[in-house]
């Protein structure tokens, strides 16, 4: 009990602190660990560390939701992922689909008013995958409180070609002149062909489970992004862990590349 309300005490100090400064507009979370948190906890069937995984994911969009972070960005499936045992990825595009449909049954995205947008090569993922998804980007299109990308199929560099690509698809339509086209490709002309098109880049990025990378990881949008690692698995991702990364964040002197 004392170690309780002493873990209360420090909550509350944290969340006063990080109000006093600027929040971060836009938070990207790498939530890595579920199947080390299942494994080290004895839970035997991968998809149940999944479904932890998911239930944690509820949990921390409503504290962002509670600091009035209006973008939020997560990796639930990369590219790289679609290439593991089929029986795992199944287990995982299968709590995908059933936590969106109890996202939009349950009202979860309703009360917190969040849009959720898939982002990823969609076209990769099975027909009920996509359909789950699809519903549910039309579902919370009127939702206006936060915007919440959803990567699955999803790879850095993957968004890069096909926002390049788009680029050229479009140019092409136009019958541009292969000078025009090169002469007009700059960073500026790619932001508005990638998946994120319409979303400032993200402030902060958290990545769980102790690993120091991004892994592919919103590569062109993280140019001048804070970084912040936790060592807890995603699971086991605690109120005072994402304060403190908050803080951390807002210690900072960003400096854009200056």
């Amino acid at each position: 009990m004392v170690k309780n309300l002493l873990y209360r005490l420090y909550e509350r100090q944290l969340l006063n602190d990080v109000r006093r400064r600027p929040i971060p507009r836009h938070v990207g979370l790498i939530q890595d660990g579920n199947r080390c948190f299942a494994r080290e906890t004895g839970v035997s069937d991968p998809r149940e560390g999944y479904l932890l995984g998911a239930a944690k994911t509820e949990e921390v969009l409503t504290w962002c939701a509670g600091l009035d972070i209006p973008v939020v960005t997560l990796w639930w499936l990369s590219t790289e992922n679609l290439t593991r045992e089929p029986d795992e990825v199944v287990a995982i595009l299968r709590v995908i689909e059933q936590k969106m449909a109890e996202w939009m049954q349950g009202g979860f995205v309703k009360q917190l008013q969040i849009r959720v947008r898939p982002i990823g090569k969609l076209e990769l993922l099975p027909a009920s995958t996509r359909q789950v998804l699809q519903g549910i980007d039309s579902a919370t299109q009127h939702h206006d409180r936060m915007l919440l990308n959803v990567g699955v199929g999803y790879g850095g560099r993957q968004e890069i070609v096909d926002a390049v690509r788009r680029y050229l698809q479009d140019r092409f339509m136009r019958q541009d002149s292969p000078e025009e086209v090169l002469r007009e490709l700059t960073p500026e002309t790619v932001d508005k062909f990638l998946y994120t098109y319409d979303c400032q880049d993200p402030d902060l990025i958290i990545r769980t489970s102790g690993e120091v990378r991004l892994s592919g990881f919103m590569l062109w949008q993280s140019a001048y992004s804070e970084f912040y690692f936790c060592d807890a698995y995603w699971p086991a991702f605690r109120k005072i862990d994402f304060l403190r990364a908050i803080r951390s964040y807002q210690r900072r002197d960003r400096r854009f590349g200056h």
